[in-house]
């Protein structure tokens, strides 16, 4: 009830009133908890993809090198030693928590604190009375339209995190919208990148089955990274990591030496290993360029076919969610579009958003699929649903689904929820892991 008369309140007021109202809780909070961020070095990490990521890397640097590290993402905060995982789906959450966080790693006695930046939470004042120390950031891609209306306003609240002059400021310099951060200063601005022109790049990138090797050029010196992720996209996260770390006066070995300790983030191209003859991968990709970038990466290192699960969260940007559907068509064999945080959206609504992409994307010439009584090849034929591509609704149903299909060689992937453990359904949050329900099926199936 409560949440209902706020949502109203929300439609019916200003926008002056709101934003005040914002403001407000964020000064409040921020006076309560005696302003924590002055003694804490902040570093907050701001982009449509790659955010928790590059902030545990940056985490793992700074504590391998005896540093004590608060941490506030999308999956957990840690602070001291202590890591809690955060269930609230939310990046950024309120004010008061922000500062109650920030309080207590002081109390543990924190030197740094490395934070998860959105662009709402920027426009909503939620990070007010946070003087940021160093300001990353890693692309701008299609997200948060249905709150921000136009990539423009997107990209400015971005940019607010940099508005403070930072002393440090790192910058993906491969991203288009480069330009635009790089144009507020900082006492010290490093860019990072693999295609143009950096103070930090890479090279020879070679891809392991369990992670991904690379030269790193650092103003004319290098060094090899064994980086424990997968993906080319985290060679970017990587590099983001190591910028922030140069910039911040540690060596260049020191940072080598941290980047070799990272560890797979939870729900970010996790493998789940129950003894199976077939891949399975967990990941939390929920925007375009994210799924691209995950099927992309699997695509050359599946020998057999490679099986998507995936949905979209209600109440968020509808723009994006047959461009969804239209990438997992083109790249992935066989589709499976299911529910995925339906809010306080009619879930078979999101799924059809989603499905009116994937027969789109499916390219007409080259392309075979099988025909589940015989196996026999079928030319691309009608929109191929309940042939190469499914609806279901029930999403432990549709990993079900994926898991009966797999054969040894082929990768299922579930994307869209990640680490998660919790989905929203109405005002609640209902338990739920597609961790816990891959592992789960795939026991049952192994025995």
């Amino acid at each position: 009830m409560f949440r209902a008369i706020k949502r109203l309140l929300r439609k019916i007021s200003p926008t002056w009133l709101v934003d005040f109202y914002h403001f407000t809780q964020a000064v409040i909070a921020a006076l309560l908890n005696r302003f924590p961020a002055k003694r804490l070095k902040v570093i907050g990490v701001t982009g449509t993809d790659g955010k928790t990521t590059t902030c545990h890397l940056i985490d793992t640097i700074l504590s391998a090198n005896n540093a004590r590290v608060g941490r506030i993402t999308t999956i957990d905060w840690k602070i001291g030693e202590q890591v809690f995982e955060n269930n609230y789906k939310m990046t950024t959450p309120s004010p008061f928590l922000i500062q109650r966080l920030l309080r207590k790693m002081v109390e543990a006695g924190c030197e740094w604190a490395v934070v998860e930046v959105t662009s709402i939470g920027l426009s909503q004042h939620r990070l007010w009375g946070i003087p940021f120390y160093g300001a990353v950031y890693t692309n701008l891609t299609h997200d948060h339209l249905d709150y921000h209306q136009s990539m423009e306003a997107y990209r400015l609240a971005k940019e607010k995190l940099f508005q403070g002059r930072p002393f440090l400021s790192i910058i993906n310099a491969d991203d288009p919208a480069s330009s635009h951060f790089l144009k507020h200063p900082a006492n010290r601005t490093l860019t990072y990148a693999l295609k143009d022109q950096a103070d930090l790049t890479a090279k020879k990138l070679y891809q392991r089955p369990s992670g991904i090797d690379f030269v790193l050029l650092y103003r004319g010196r290098q060094a090899t990274i064994n980086l424990p992720l997968l993906g080319e996209f985290n060679v970017y996260n990587a590099l983001a990591a190591a910028a922030t770390a140069l910039g911040l006066n540690y060596s260049l070995p020191a940072v080598v030496g941290g980047l070799r300790l990272a560890k797979p983030v939870p729900g970010r191209m996790e493998v789940i290993d129950e003894g199976q003859a077939f891949s399975v991968i967990v990941d939390y990709a929920h925007t375009p360029d994210a799924l691209q970038k995950v099927y992309e990466t699997l695509r050359p290192a599946v020998r057999g076919r490679l099986i998507a699960v995936l949905g979209a969260t209600g109440e968020r940007d509808k723009a994006k969610r047959p461009i969804m559907g239209a990438i997992a068509g083109r790249l992935a064999d066989f589709v499976i579009v299911t529910n995925e945080d339906p809010y306080r959206e009619d879930p078979e609504a999101i799924i059809n958003q989603v499905a009116e992409g994937v027969a789109r994307g499916r390219p007409k010439k080259g392309r075979y699929k099988l025909n589940r009584e015989s196996d026999v090849t079928l030319k691309y034929k009608d929109t191929g649903e309940g042939v190469w591509w499914w609806r279901i609704l029930d999403r432990r149903a549709a990993i079900a689904k994926a898991l009966e299909m797999a054969r040894p060689q082929d990768t299922v992937v579930v994307t869209g929820k990640g680490a998660e453990k919790v989905m929203a359904v109405g005002d609640k949050l209902v338990p739920y892991s597609d961790r816990a329900v891959l592992e789960e099926l795939l026991q049952k199936y192994r025995v």
